[in-house]
């Protein structure tokens, strides 16, 4: 399980990204796009995810996922409870969602800059005995 302190503290790592609260919810975005939101009582979280896979992802895990309410089901949106994921799963899920909204060149950028911090990690744990 995770909180949304948790979600906060991966995103702001995440160019371009800002926190927002409308109408008592915590949401995500990358400037008007909204790539994360909370409900409420912050046991769902919604997220940007590509229409064509969402029935597959629901159908899969539905202990986990849900379709998003109907007004909402033209956006590429999926819901997740967040009892159901673990931190990884959270991470995992939020940065898709992040890559969705940014040009492709923000996006390559951090892959880029995900890669260094990769090998930097491994060179480190190579050389301490």
């Amino acid at each position: 399980m995770f909180t949304v302190d948790d979600v906060r503290q991966f995103a702001r790592t995440l160019p371009r990204s800002s926190e927002h609260l409308i109408r008592d919810r915590v949401k995500f975005r990358v400037g008007k796009i909204v790539y994360v939101a909370f409900s409420r009582d912050e046991t769902l979280m919604g997220f940007g995810f590509p229409k064509e896979e969402r029935a597959a992802l629901v159908a899969a895990e539905p202990a986990k996922f849900l379709l998003p309410r109907e007004s909402d089901l033209r956006f590429n949106w999926v819901v997740a409870r967040t009892n159901a994921l673990d931190p990884g799963e959270m991470r995992e899920l939020v940065l898709e969602a992040w890559r969705m909204c940014v040009p492709r060149k923000v996006r390559l950028e951090q892959e880029q800059a995900g890669k260094v911090r990769l090998e930097q990690e491994q060179a480190a744990t190579r050389t301490t005995p």
